[in-house]
C-alpha cells in the first residue's frame, strides 16, 4: 500500500481504547458537608448539550478527543494525572458520545466556540489543553478566534494539523478526490473500513478486547457526523492558526503513525508554532497515548508542572 493510502484508509482518525472511570458529575445535590456535584452537561451558544467530566481540584487540564470516538479515550491519562493532583476535565464533542447531535456546527469555528464554552462554563483559568488528532485542530482554532487568557499551555499528540488537503500553495498534500473516495466507501460499508483499520492504530501487543473496544466507540457515533467531521479534519487549513499560537506548546508524535504521517503533521505543526518543543516517539503509532501510556503521562506532567 503507497504511503497516501494508508493516510486516507488509516484515516486521519483516531480509534482510542481505555476503560470507562466513573465519577461523572450529576446535577443532583450532594450529601451534607460535601462541595455539590458538578453538572454534567455544558450548553453552547446554539442550544447544543455537551456531556464532560470533571475530576479533582488542582490545576485544570482539558482533554479534547479524537474523530469518531469520545472523551472515554483519555481515561489512562485522566486516572494518572488526578494521582499526580491536577484536575481533569473531558468532554463530548458534539455529535459524539453523549452529547447531543444537532445536526449542524461541525465545522472548524464553532467547534472551537463549544470548546470556549466549556472553558467559560467551568471558568477555567491557566488552564493545559490536551487533544490528539482531531482535537488539535479545536485548539489551534480557539485560541486564534478566543485568545489564550484562559490558557497556559497546550500539548497537541499525534495531530492532523496544519492542513491536510493539496492546493496550490500546499503541494505535499492529499488529493480532494483521494478523500473523497474513502468517505463513498463508509456510504456502503464503515464498519468493514473500522474493522479493516483498527490494527494500524495500535501496536501487536495490544489486546484484542481493546483494540475491539476502540472500535465499537467509533460505531456509535452516527455517520453524518464521522463524515462531517472527517471533512473538517482533512479541509481545514491550521496554518495561520498555529502560527499565532503565544503559549507554550508540546508536540508529540510517532514516527509509525499511519494516521496521520509524522512529516505531513507533526513536523511541520510543531515548526510553524513558535517555540514549540517536538518529542518523537520512535516506532508508535496512531494511538501513542494508548501504546505508551507511561511515556506519555510522564511528558505531560513534566510539561504542567507541579
Amino acid at each position: 500500500m503507497q504511503r497516501r493510502d494508508v493516510l486516507t484508509s488509516a484515516a486521519l482518525v483516531a480509534t482510542a481504547g481505555g476503560l470507562a472511570m466513573t465519577g461523572a458529575g450529576s446535577a443532583a445535590a450532594a450529601a451534607p458537608g460535601r462541595k455539590p456535584a458538578r453538572p454534567a452537561m455544558i450548553g453552547t451558544a446554539d442550544g447544543t448539550q455537551l456531556f464532560y467530566r470533571d475530576w479533582g481540584d488542582g490545576k485544570p487540564v482539558v482533554f479534547l478527543h479524537s474523530w469518531g470516538v469520545n472523551s472515554q479515550m483519555w481515561d489512562y491519562q485522566t486516572a494518572d494525572l488526578l494521582e499526580h493532583g491536577l484536575r481533569c476535565i473531558v468532554f463530548d464533542r458534539r455529535g459524539h458520545g453523549r452529547s447531543s447531535d444537532p445536526g449542524r456546527g461541525y465545522d472548524a469555528d464553532t467547534l472551537a466556540d463549544d470548546l470556549a464554552a466549556a472553558l467559560d462554563s467551568l471558568d477555567l483559568r491557566e488552564a493545559t489543553l490536551v487533544g490528539h488528532s482531531m482535537g488539535c485542530g479545536e485548539i489551534a482554532r480557539y485560541l486564534s478566534r478566543h485568545g489564550s487568557g484562559r490558557v497556559a499551555r497546550v500539548a497537541l499528540i499525534s495531530p492532523t494539523t496544519p492542513f491536510l488537503l493539496k492546493t496550490a500553495d500546499n503541494p505535499h498534500g492529499v488529493d480532494r478526490a483521494m478523500f473523497e473516495a474513502v468517505r463513498a466507501g463508509w456510504r456502503k460499508d464503515f464498519a468493514k473500513w473500522v474493522g479493516d483499520n483498527t490494527a494500524p492504530f495500535f501496536v501487536s501487543e495490544t489486546s484484542p478486547e481493546m483494540m475491539r473496544w476502540g472500535a465499537e466507540m467509533m460505531l456509535n457515533t452516527s455517520l453524518p457526523v464521522l463524515i462531517a467531521c472527517n471533512r473538517v479534519i482533512t479541509e481545514t487549513d491550521y496554518r495561520p492558526d498555529l502560527r499565532a499560537i503565544k503559549v507554550p506548546a508540546l508536540v508529540i508524535h510517532g514516527t509509525k503513525d499511519a494516521s496521520a504521517p509524522i512529516d505531513l503533521t507533526g513536523r511541520p505543526t510543531a515548526a510553524l508554532i513558535p517555540g514549540a518543543r517536538l518529542i518523537v516517539y520512535e516506532g508508535a503509532p496512531h494511538g501513542v497515548f494508548f501504546t505508551h501510556i507511561d511515556r506519555v503521562n510522564s511528558d505531560l506532567k513534566d510539561f504542567i508542572g507541579g
